[in-house]
């Protein structure tokens, strides 16, 4: 088996976990650091733990289209 056939298999996959993780919104503290540190330069980021609890308070205020 050529190596092209499974490159072509790791990209898809790592393709689907990075749209998987979009949606379910596990990149969120990622993509808050990036933002942050283009709009925020020179100032703390906050940890982890405070950014999610700060978005599950947030969202606990103001509930949008989900489940639960």
């Amino acid at each position: 088996m050529s190596a092209e056939p499974l490159r072509g298999l790791r990209g898809a996959w790592r393709s689907t976990g990075w749209l998987l993780r979009g949606v379910m919104g596990a990149d969120a503290y990622q993509r808050y650091l990036e933002h942050h540190a283009r709009t925020h330069p020179g100032t703390p980021a906050l940890s982890e733990r405070e950014f999610w609890r700060e978005r599950m308070d947030w969202q606990d205020r103001n509930p949008q289209g989900r489940c639960c």
